[in-house]
């Protein structure tokens, strides 16, 4: 018969088989929810691709896709001296004689653009909330869009084109990049930059940029002030892979930045000092994370306007899956915000024919209530409201 210690070791331990299933629930509830994100990728590219005033089968999108890329692996082998055969045709061509044409000219730099767009607003939300703390932060509240729209509104006032094409993308990412840096000097301290100083000086910078966009929509043109407008509500009409090859080496370096700071943003959820008696700088992590939100929604709107609440809404609702762990958090963001913007820009090409709605105005839509309901529910757990 067991005795009282033998009882008691038993009693304590049975709980421990549970502990231990815990991590690998969550790997495993991590695992599936990439698999399932990635799936739904993959299906968005492909209808997204397909559908428009042309239409594309699947099967003839993914047979395109794997002609290009067995054309393209034979060739650099060919190049390497290696006369190989690799059998990846499968499915079919487009039908369409101008099928290709329209694939790779025009649908897929679109696609590539949201996917790339909408994975960097969706970090940069990231980001922003964990440094901050707060599931309400997003990159707007230091400026990054408001600065972006001030030099798009003065390029299109002015006419200027020193920069041809790149003309608007650059002075857009060159005021956003100032925007951010300027509120980040504003709130210094002490050498520190307390939350809510940067939150409180971030309000103030929006608020004059804001004005500066308003003052140059009241002097333009029609024309112009149909650009500012347009370009204010966001879109990826237009798209091409010139903007795709520039944007998305300032995106992936700030993809990667973010995944390297995912380990001290879990750090500092234990709060400011904890994190520093763990080794954390939190002065130049706050620094690196500002610079990060900088790079990826200047990079961002850059080229597809302005775009809300995508970094308001991916991380949250991934949050709520898979928990606060920002090394699973920020690379399920970037998937869940990639098929986000897809989806959007599928839906404002081909909500209404021969028409390209604003995407702003849709993410806007969906991002609208569920802030509303984000703030209800932070309140509630707060005591605030009942």
């Amino acid at each position: 018969m067991p005795g009282p210690e033998t009882t008691a070791r038993g009693s304590r331990g049975s709980p421990e088989p549970a502990r231990a299933s815990e991590p690998r629930k969550g790997r495993g509830r991590s695992a599936a929810l990439f698999a399932v994100l990635g799936a739904a990728l993959v299906i968005a590219t492909v209808v997204a691709a397909g559908r428009g005033q042309l239409t594309i089968v699947p099967a003839e999108v993914v047979g395109s896709i794997a002609h290009r890329v067995d054309t393209g692996l034979e060739w650099l082998l060919a190049r390497a001296g290696l006369a190989v055969d690799i059998p990846l045709d499968i499915g079919r061509l487009p039908a369409h004689p101008q099928g290709e044409n329209t694939l790779w000219l025009v649908r897929f730099p679109r696609v590539v653009l949201a996917i790339i767009v909408g994975a960097a607003l969706a970090v940069a939300g990231a980001l922003m909330q964990g440094v901050f703390g707060n599931p309400l932060a997003e990159p707007a509240i230091v400026g990054v869009s408001p600065g972006a729209a001030v030099g798009a509104s003065l390029v299109f006032v002015t006419g200027a084109s020193f920069l041809g094409e790149w003309t608007v993308p650059a002075a857009a990412f060159g005021t956003a990049l100032f925007a951010t840096l300027l509120v980040y000097a504003l709130s210094r301290s002490g050498g520190r930059t307390e939350v809510v100083t940067l939150i409180l000086t971030g309000v103030a910078v929006t608020a004059v940029a804001f004005a500066i966009v308003s003052f140059a929509t009241f002097i333009a043109s029609p024309d112009a002030r149909e650009q500012i407008v347009f370009w204010q509500l966001g879109s990826l009409n237009g798209a091409r892979w010139t903007a795709v090859s520039a944007a998305f080496p300032l995106i992936a370096a700030g993809l990667i930045t973010a995944i390297g700071v995912t380990g001290p943003l879990d750090l500092l959820a234990l709060g400011d000092r904890s994190a520093r008696h763990l080794g954390v700088n939190v002065e130049r992590l706050r620094i690196v994370v500002i610079v990060t939100v900088a790079l990826l929604v200047g990079a961002g709107v850059a080229f597809a306007g302005v775009i809300g609440f995508v970094g308001l809404v991916v991380p949250h609702l991934i949050r709520m899956i898979v928990g606060p762990g920002h090394r699973v958090l920020v690379p399920a963001s970037a998937l869940g915000g990639a098929v986000l913007l897809v989806t959007a820009d599928l839906v404002a090409r081909t909500a209404i024919a021969y028409a390209d709605l604003p995407i702003g105005m849709l993410t806007a839509l969906v991002g609208g209530p569920f802030f509303f309901w984000l703030l209800r529910r932070t309140r509630t757990r707060a005591g605030g409201w009942a």
